[in-house]
């Protein structure tokens, strides 16, 4: 018997997802560090810098959905902060960003500390629940277009941006 999608069966996986995304949401505010050392625009461009290592800051923009100037000035109050540096790219009409090593720090102090708080809220859960929510999660961050922390550029040194359409 196959599955077909209906706008019901939809509809009603986009409400589950709602309502598991207030217990994460509720998991990221508690794991930000008191103060304003970093806002929760600044903390997901730390994220993206960390999984796609040294970018320009146009493709910054493109990955955080954001206007140029908006990714401009994001970039900005992160270098004011020391968490983000920037340089000129080889071909001088394009500002590299990367992460500093205080944000490599501060990623995974608060990473850390969402880890621990899911794994408590995973143990509650029976067995078979959790292998369907670790194929299910893993699905949805695929489709959503994350990278793993396992792959993050930061902990890999690898290039991240991907080639141009001119590159082998």
């Amino acid at each position: 018997m196959s599955r077909r999608r209906t706008s019901e069966s939809l509809d009603e996986v986009a409400e589950s997802v709602l309502v598991a995304s207030r217990a994460l949401i509720a998991i990221a505010a508690r794991s930000m560090p008191d103060g304003d050392d970093v806002t929760l625009s600044q903390y997901r461009a730390l994220v993206v810098l960390a999984s796609r290592g040294a970018i320009t800051v146009g493709y910054l923009s493109e990955l955080l959905d954001v206007h140029p100037s908006t990714a401009t000035r994001l970039v900005d109050r992160l270098e004011a902060k020391g968490f983000a540096t920037r340089s000129t790219a080889a071909d001088r009409r394009e500002v590299v960003v990367e992460l500093a090593a205080p944000a490599v720090q501060l990623l995974g102090a608060v990473t850390a500390d969402r880890r621990r708080q899911i794994r408590q809220i995973v143990e509650r859960l029976p067995p078979d629940a959790v292998d369907d929510l670790l194929r299910s999660f893993r699905a949805f961050s695929d489709a959503a277009g994350e990278v793993p922390d396992s792959q993050w550029a930061v902990l890999l040194d690898a290039p991240a941006e991907p080639p141009s359409p001119e590159s082998p």
